[in-house]
């Protein structure tokens, strides 16, 4: 995870740096839906097809997106497919997402809940969290059942489990121990 990392990070500092000339947003839109696409099976088979030129494997990929694609970004396509990195667009767009955190002075939170919540339930833990990590969250709600209740939020490397679960384990640690 860390050597995908090493090789992704010149080339999301790269891209990072011409998307500050223009809509950061949109960039961090359509480098998402890029890192969607290069994820999937079917494009990682073609990217490693032998029959097919650099500028195929390009243009196909680029025909996959419902967003336009400026010059740009089809420079860095064609330039992440030239050197066998198109792989890499899952791991750029995290990098890409770190640096424009950092620039916002933001982070993404990761909540995970065991039931579904209310928009006012995730804006009100928002705030509280906010305050508690002393920067502006960017969060993302998913559903765990298995979390049997609470909720589990992760910033960054750290993380804070108030779930149901999270409990139990503990309690179940302390009683063995």
């Amino acid at each position: 995870m860390a050597e995908l990392a090493t090789i992704a990070r010149p080339y999301a500092e790269a891209l990072f740096r011409v998307a500050q000339g223009g809509n950061l947003q949109a960039w961090s839109d359509l480098v998402g839906e890029m890192a969607a696409v290069a994820a999937l099976p079917e494009v990682k088979e073609l990217a490693a097809n032998p029959r097919l030129s650099d500028t195929q494997i390009a243009e196909t990929f680029l025909s996959v997106l419902k967003s336009s694609v400026n010059p740009e970004a089809k420079n860095f396509v064609a330039a992440l497919v030239e050197n066998g990195r198109l792989s890499l667009l899952p791991a750029v767009f995290e990098q890409f997402q770190l640096l424009k955190n950092a620039q916002q002075g933001s982070a993404d939170a990761d909540i995970i809940s065991a039931f579904p919540m209310q928009d006012a339930q995730v804006t009100d833990l928002v705030a509280a969290l906010q305050k508690k990590f002393g920067r502006k969250l960017n969060p993302t709600v998913t559903v765990d059942p298995s979390l049997i209740g609470g909720v589990r939020v992760v910033v960054g490397d750290e993380v804070l489990d108030t779930s149901v679960r999270a409990k139990l384990q503990q309690m179940q640690v302390a009683l063995a121990s």
